[in-house]
């Protein structure tokens, strides 16, 4: 297995919020594909201990999707989850800065695509992420 790969951005809002737009479905289907010809139609998330996570990401086009399916491991409210999905785990953290909130995840790369294209295509969506975060 390869490291880990870590992904961060620096959102301009608070931890709550921050925490609310990246758990709460209605908020997931707005941000969550790295790149504009693609989407995610629909999102359900039961944020426990054993809970699961559902995200369908599509192309617009319907030319591919999947469903990204995970399983948490451990939450802790308002600051850090771990989810294993397709034998690997990701960890999620939020952090308080002053008037700012970071944001890191850091998961297990899988062995088919390139480390660069993988750590590339985790930041496109949490930059998504924090677009939509900050203009909503």
């Amino acid at each position: 297995m390869n490291n880990p790969i870590t992904v961060t951005a620096t959102i301009n809002a608070d931890s709550n919020k921050v925490w609310e737009y990246y758990t709460n479905p209605k908020h997931i289907v707005n941000w969550n594909f790295a790149d504009p010809t693609w989407h995610c139609p629909k999102a359900q998330n039961e944020l426990r201990k054993g809970g699961q996570y559902f995200a369908r990401m599509e192309a617009k086009d319907g030319s591919f999707g999947f469903d990204f399916i995970a399983i948490y491991t451990e939450v802790i409210v308002w600051q850090s989850f771990t989810y294993e999905f397709g034998g690997r785990k990701a960890t999620v953290q939020i952090n308080k800065m002053d008037n700012q909130t970071e944001i890191t995840v850091t998961f297990e790369p899988e062995s088919e695509h390139p480390i660069d294209i993988q750590k590339a295509g985790w930041q496109a969506i949490l930059n998504n992420f924090k677009n939509y975060t900050e203009t909503n």
